[in-house]
């Protein structure tokens, strides 16, 4: 007797067991629970970690995540309001706040994902249209660049724009937070809360990035330009400065020259007057050097002389014909 009803015992315990095993589960403090009965839910959510119980078979149980989750979207191209296209890579980040909605419209995560990526990808695409490119770079227009000052001035001389930062209106973090705003308000209708979106990377179109490298180079050398003709400018007013200042002391220097050798010729022209001034003799002695210091600068080998015979040169050269003994008292001409 024993070993007959010991079997249908131990299949009626393992039913049970199977039974309540159906009708038992448990949730994580991570995650929320729905359970629905014939996909439709049942009850309030679970949000209470624990064990729990359900009617076995019938209803199921769908878990909802309760951690704040990521969001990577997709880089698109998209073009700015002054028609420069970019590329944008976004991020963001949110949870489920009413997760029978959101158990209702998205099913699971990955629905959840897809829309995410529809609604603030749009939203992107219309805030960056709605601005300029320097709006989306620059993070808020309290944050300045730093800019070289001295670059700066130089720029501003040569066209008036260049290196100069156009000022802006809202900056990068505002347009993020409105896209977040719009967003958040469509996300909510699925019971998703919006916690954060941010801009990953900006980058220029392939087809766009030539030409900001050719505009680029082209103010560059402009200002470089600009610097050249400053240094030409300066190294020729420093060149005639110097030209001046040569031609100055050239012109001093020959002055104290002349008056030293002026001074000079005076000096031995008092000393000469002096020494040969003193007899007759002398007078006639000194008359005969200076004489014969200018036959010699003047007559030259083949030099041809013709003199009157009332001229003092003629009395020296007639003296010296006559004795070829010196110097002697004039002659009296025929």
């Amino acid at each position: 007797m024993t070993a007959r009803y010991s079997v249908p015992a131990a299949l009626l315990l393992a039913v049970a067991a199977v039974i309540l095993l159906a009708g038992v589960y448990t949730v994580d403090p991570t995650e929320q629970v729905i359970v629905t009965q014939f996909g439709e839910p049942r009850g309030e959510p679970v949000q209470q970690a624990g064990l729990h119980f359900k009617v076995p078979f019938i209803q199921h149980v769908n878990r909802v995540p309760k951690l704040i989750l990521p969001w990577d979207g997709q880089a698109n191209e998209m073009p700015t309001k002054d028609k420069l296209y970019i590329r944008v890579d976004t991020f963001g980040r949110w949870r489920v706040t009413d997760p029978l909605e959101y158990f209702r419209r998205m099913r699971d995560e990955r629905s959840a994902l897809s829309r995410l990526e529809d609604i603030l990808g749009s939203e992107t695409r219309n805030a960056v249209a709605k601005h300029d490119l320097i709006e989306i770079v620059r993070t808020d227009r309290e944050r300045q660049p730093l800019v070289d000052e001295a670059l700066e001035e130089m720029s501003d001389a040569v066209s008036g724009r260049i290196g100069v930062l156009t000022p802006i209106r809202k900056g990068r973090s505002a347009i993020e937070a409105e896209i977040q705003k719009a967003a958040k308000a469509k996300l909510a209708e699925f019971g998703i809360e919006l916690l954060d979106l941010r801009f990953k990377r900006i980058n220029y179109n392939p087809s766009v990035v030539e030409k900001i490298y050719e505009r680029m180079v082209s103010e560059r050398q402009q200002i470089a330009s600009k610097f050249r003709a400053e240094g030409e400018g300066e190294a020729a007013r420093i060149l005639g400065n110097k030209e001046r200042d040569l031609d100055k002391i050239e012109s001093e220097a020959y002055r104290e020259v002349q008056i030293i050798r002026g001074t000079a010729d005076a000096k031995a022209t008092e000393i000469y007057a002096r020494a040969y001034n003193q007899t007759p003799e002398a007078a006639a002695l000194y008359e005969f050097v200076k004489s014969m210091e200018t036959y010699k600068s003047v007559i030259g080998q083949d030099a041809t002389l013709v003199l009157s015979t009332d001229t003092d040169l003629f009395r020296f050269l007639k003296c010296a014909e006559g004795n070829g003994a010196g110097p002697g008292p004039a002659a009296t001409p025929p």
